[in-house]
């Protein structure tokens, strides 16, 4: 059958190509018109292949240069154009090498009066003008100015031809040059005036795709600068934007709108940032880097672009690239030592592994350090099981510092929850509430007690009049801490409040924080603390929903913006917090909230007052550098309560973000924690994250066209007058509270079950030590034999916080941290059977002085690792020096992790390495003998995605790609040749699936995949061929061995429908319901749809003979509106 069909196109051609009279020509168009009309596009690219193109192209061609024209023939000839043209990708090239563009025009301008047979001559012209080369052709011989005799005003005859003619122009236009052409000869007033009497006269919004066609000729026009000068000079912006504010609310105008609101961002002015330079107000003089650079005015020259915008690149997802990113060199992805270190720079890690020493005296506890701080502990988290949990199969989730235990905060043990399949959290069901603002302060349990009753007179109303909280909320920094924990030279007013106010947050002591705060060195040095930080945190009872987006949020905000522009006169655009001004500015100034970063990991540049309840807000460069503006984490007071504050932070660097997809910032009420509720929650609404009009200068990127800016925007409600609270990109968590957190883990564990050793694997470039924990289990006794499997005992490596802004990933290492000194028996199996090794902040320089990605030279460290240098990167030199030590004594890790935070997609998830998978993925066809590989990179993932409520296996990705060659997961894997080398990404958002599903994380939830982390390893090991007998024995035991034989089949039993995990997007994210508002520079057009041309060619088929202003009743106005 499909032979015949095939045949008879084939004849058909052949015949057409020798026919040149009516009588056989109509027949065969007729015949190609019934094969191609019926089936899939298999028939027409036949025909292509066949020469069918060349013989239409002829065939119109000779018809149309006889005396007179016989329109019979050229109707279905132009109809078999228009729907083979569609599929042929040179068919605008043959129509030129054929004139049968010349020979169209003709025919159009010489049937103006026409309409059926003009109708016909621009559905070809449409073709044609789909290639830019073909396009730009026709605009040189007139196509437009005739196109502009067929664009009426508004009319209700012909609409059908109007109709083509739009499109035709709008395809036209695409060329460059017919877009300069057109603004040279004022078709921008033009197009204006056409679409503003379209408009105003089609009451009735019948004519909708009329005036979209209208709209998409002048946002191809303003994507030149001159397009725009003219657009502006016309008083576009004024006529859109007030189309905009009249029409906003239409569901029906949906399609105009968002060409009204992309040319409006189109055409917004593109300016500088209002900073004197982009770099960073921080600068450091590291070694080998050169002295900062003048700051750079822009100039018009900058914004001289009369291209397309180059794409955003974020050099911050660890996710997809495209497959020409993937390594395909075989000799790149096999295992290879790296260059080896000699022996006496190796031996300079043999005192930070006494583990290893036959001297066992130097591993002897220590006694007589108590400190007496038991009531500052509380380490009863829900995340770290007690022996009593275990034997009850449950845990009560403890809040000291909130007035009562709540009825449903008890939670099941770790192990309880792997027998059960159960999670920790209500369903997200049951948690979603109005998401109203005016309801944000109960619901987010602020003002309210955990019984749910008022606490606003908790302490007496003069006590908290008395309450000095700019003094309370950012205290002073002195040196009277620094040797004392308890010190009676410490600031009075922060240790009355300390004695006033008692709270007992878990691992948590203000004091040490004070004494640990005082040795941390920062660039500017930090005179004061952030309260937060010197107070603590607890995680609040049950996790937040994510927010619901607001329809139209965007929209409205785009327009606000265009508001500005048009009506500045509105605008108090008033500094009242800046870096670069000598401090302090804000003293004179009054009526408006104060602003203040200076303290540890702290960002904010520079603070202007728009309106009287709003803010533009600008976040600092990395240190040394001139981007990665992400970060931000600010006190702000002064405040009113109840009234919704907007914060516009307006120079963010990421091209999206999950602020757009349900993620929330965090807010710290000091007056809260003052009332007795120390708690980071998520806080927020009416928030987006979209590109704005500032742009950075191509002087500051290195030549490189200069990028875009984007800009979040959230309201904020605050629960009191007067109060001081600290907003922050996620949950903040600073050098200092590490190392008192692992100074008070040190004290309080027991020394005689638990080896705990804190070093200093190095200094930092900023002069701070960068901590490494050491976590085991002393040997059993002295004996021989018990001292040999102490030695012998395997390596788990874990990093984190290489990158700064990513302080999720510093709430998991807590966990992890926590879990592995705890009581719980799975953790003290971990201890019998391992040595862990862990340096819980790769940057502390960068964390302390506010950065989001890099250290103080300016660099991503987790870029460095092939080629570190010790006096460049001495956290990354000394980590893989000290990974090539434990390789060279043979104890390599056997999983080696990399905490880190993704700002793009949701859940908890690995990244791994795989040289079969990569190669299969870039489609490279490679002997058998070359894919031999250990597949087991893929257990730990598979046993996490059935254990910790998080994870999900359906985001992992086990790709090696070249743009990652020199970071610590790729390094590790291939110069050490650990198969289970990865980097597991915690989302700054929450969970789309599992038991978490709708949630955002908060912090008990990040701590618990740190717990969750560790029992992976045990199943992990428990999984592996080399297991023994005894830790078998242990852990049936433990978790029961039905229930474990039952679990390992689980985990064994991985789907196959994850053997490709890669997903085609950066962003997991179903499509924004704005994404059209999104990118303004987006070129998928609906004009491109030649689907709906060829249901116009087909129904004018059917309708031939009829009249066109039949053909344009009401069925056809009904289809124009959407």
């Amino acid at each position: 059958m499909i032979l015949r069909e095939e045949e008879g196109i084939y004849l058909s051609v052949l015949s057409l190509q020798n026919s040149s009279d009516k009588a056989s020509i109509l027949p065969i168009l007729q015949v190609l018109s019934d094969l191609l009309s019926v089936g899939t596009d298999r028939r027409i690219y036949y025909m292509i292949n066949k020469g069918g193109s060349e013989a239409l192209l002829q065939t119109l061609v000779d018809t149309s240069r006889s005396a007179s024209p016989d329109w019979d023939i050229l109707l279905p000839l132009f109809r078999l154009l228009a729907k083979v043209g569609l599929r042929d990708k040179k068919f605008g090239q043959k129509a030129l090498e054929l004139e049968a563009l010349d020979v169209t025009l003709i025919l159009a301008r010489k049937n103006l009066s026409h309409s059926q047979n003009l109708l016909h001559c621009l559905w070809a012209l449409r073709v044609f003008a789909s290639s830019v080369t073909t396009g730009a052709m026709l605009g040189i011989n007139g196509a437009m100015e005739l196109l502009f005799k067929v664009i009426s005003p508004y009319t209700r005859k012909h609409t059908r031809t109007i109709r083509a003619a739009t499109e035709v122009l709008a395809a036209l236009l695409k060329s460059k040059s017919n877009s300069r052409r057109a603004v040279n000869r004022g078709y921008v007033n033009s197009l204006l005036r056409l679409h503003q009497d379209w408009h105003s006269r089609d009451v009735t919004n019948t004519y909708l795709i009329i005036r979209h066609g209208l709209l998409l000729c002048l946002r191809h026009i303003v994507a030149l600068r001159s397009g725009r000068e003219a657009f502006l000079a016309a008083q576009g912006m004024e006529t859109f934007f007030n189309i905009a504010q009249t029409c906003l609310e239409n569901k029906n105008m949906e399609l105009v709108i968002s060409a009204v609101i992309q040319i409006l961002r189109q055409c917004y002015p593109v300016s500088r940032l209002p900073l004197v330079t982009v770099s960073s107000a921080y600068t450091f003089t590291a070694p080998g880097s050169t002295s900062p650079e003048l700051p750079h005015h822009l100039t018009e020259e900058d914004f001289d672009d009369d291209g397309d915008e180059e794409m955003d690149k974020d050099s911050d997802v660890e996710a997809v690239k495209e497959d020409d990113d993937l390594e395909t060199d075989m000799s790149k992805l096999s295992s290879k030592p790296g260059r080896e270190l000699p022996e006496e720079d190796l031996a300079q890690y043999d005192a930070m592994c006494l583990e290893l020493s036959c001297n066992f005296e130097e591993l002897e506890p220590k006694y007589g350090d108590d400190l007496n701080i038991k009531d500052n502990l509380h380490a009863n988290h829900h995340h770290i099981p007690s022996a009593a949990s275990l034997r009850q199969h449950c845990l009560i989730r403890e809040h000291n510092s909130w007035e009562q235990e709540r009825e449903d905060s008890v939670h099941t043990s770790i192990l309880h929850m792997v027998k059960t399949g159960k999670s920790n959290v209500q369903p997200s069901s049951k948690l979603r509430s109005a998401t109203n603002v005016n309801q944000s302060i109960q619901q987010n349990g602020l003002g309210r007690a955990s019984s749910g009753h008022d606490t606003s007179e908790i302490q007496p109303p003069s006590e908290q009049a008395a309450w000095d909280i700019e003094a309370i909320s950012c205290p002073r920094i002195t040196a009277s801490f620094s040797n004392s924990t308890k010190s009676e030279e410490s600031n009075e007013g922060t240790e009355k409040l300390l004695h006033t106010h008692p709270k007992h947050t878990p691992f948590h002591d203000p004091h040490l924080y004070m004494a640990n705060a005082t040795r941390t060195r920062s660039v500017v040095g930090f005179k004061t603390m952030a309260f937060p930080d010197l107070w603590g945190h607890c995680s609040p009872p049950t996790a937040q929903p994510m927010l619901d987006r607001k329809l139209g949020i965007q929209r409205i905000k785009i327009l606000e913006d265009v508001r500005r522009f048009l009506q500045p006169s509105d605008v108090i655009n008033k500094v009242v917090f800046n870096l670069d001004e000598p401090w302090p500015l804000q003293g004179s100034i009054s009526n408006c909230l104060r602003f203040y970063s200076e303290f540890e990991s702290g960002n904010l540049r520079k603070a202007i007052q728009v309106r009287e309840f709003e803010y533009d807000l600008l976040v600092n460069a990395d240190v040394n550098s001139s981007q990665h503006q992400q970060w931000f984490y600010f006190k702000v007071s002064g405040m009113r309560a109840a009234v919704p504050y907007r914060f516009n932070i307006i120079n963010c660097e990421k091209p999206n973000s999950q602020f757009n997809y349900g993620m929330q910032p965090t807010m710290y009420s000091v007056k809260e924690a003052l009332l007795g509720r120390p708690a980071w929650i998520r806080t927020g609404s009416e928030i987006c994250y979209y590109k704005n009009h500032y742009r950075q200068n191509a002087a500051t990127m290195d030549g490189a066209s200069g990028k875009r800016y984007y800009t979040l925007t959230f309201a904020v409600t605050f629960p009191h007058d007067e109060d001081a609270c600290y907003l922050a990109y996620h949950y903040p968590y600073t050098y200092s509270t590490l190392m008192t957190h692992l100074e008070i883990l040190e004290r309080s564990i027991d020394h005689r079950k638990v080896y705990f050793r804190h070093d200093v694997i190095c200094q930092t470039l900023g002069g701070n030590p960068c901590p490494l924990v050491t976590i085991t289990a002393f040997p059993e006794s002295n004996s021989a034999e018990h001292l040999e499997q102490f030695r012998c005992r395997p390596y788990q490596v874990i990093t984190a916080r290489v990158h700064p802004g990513e302080s999720n990933a510093s709430w998991v290492m807590k966990g992890t941290l926590e879990f592995l000194v705890s009581s719980d028996p799975v953790a003290k199996l971990l201890r019998e059977n391992f040595v862990f090794k862990i340096i819980p902040m790769l940057n502390p320089d960068g964390v302390i002085n506010g950065n989001h990605r890099c250290s103080l030279r300016g660099e991503d460290l987790n870029r460095q690792w092939l080629f570190p240098q010790a006096h460049l990167q001495p956290t990354i030199y000394h980590a893989k020096g000290l990974l090539h030590f434990l390789s060279s004594t043979g104890r390599g890790p056997v999983v080696f992790c990399d905490f880190h935070g993704h700002s793009q997609k949701k859940n908890v998830f690995l990244y791994g390495c795989s040289m079969k998978e990569t190669l299969w993925q870039a489609g490279c066809t490679v002997g058998e003998s070359a894919l031999l590989e250990d597949v087991s990179y893929r257990t730990l993932p598979k046993i996490l995605d059935k254990l910790a409520p998080a994870f999900t296996m359906n985001s992992c990705s086990f790709l090696v790609e070249k743009s990652r060659a020199s970071t610590a997961r790729v390094v590790v894997w291939r110069e050490m040749g650990v198969s289970r080398s990865y980097t597991m990404e915690s989302s700054y958002c929450g969970c789309n699936q599992g038991p978490y599903q709708g949630l955002q994380f908060g912090t008990g939830e990040l701590e618990e995949m740190g717990a969750m982390y560790c029992l992976g390893l045990l199943i992990l090991e428990l999984k592996s061929a080399s297991c023994s007998h005894k830790l078998l024995a242990q852990a049936s035991t433990l978790l029961n061995a039905e229930v474990l034989e039952h679990y390992l089949q689980r985990c064994s039993s991985s789907s196959s429908n994850n053997s490709s995990n890669r997903t085609s997007e950066v962003d997991d994210e179903p499509s924004c319901m704005e994404e059209i508002d999104y990118s303004a520079d987006s070129s998928s057009d609906s004009e491109q749809n030649f689907t709906e041309l060829d249901r116009q060619i087909q129904e004018c088929a059917f309708n031939k003979d009829e009249e066109e202003e039949n053909e344009e009743g009401s069925g056809w106005r009904r289809r124009s509106v959407p």
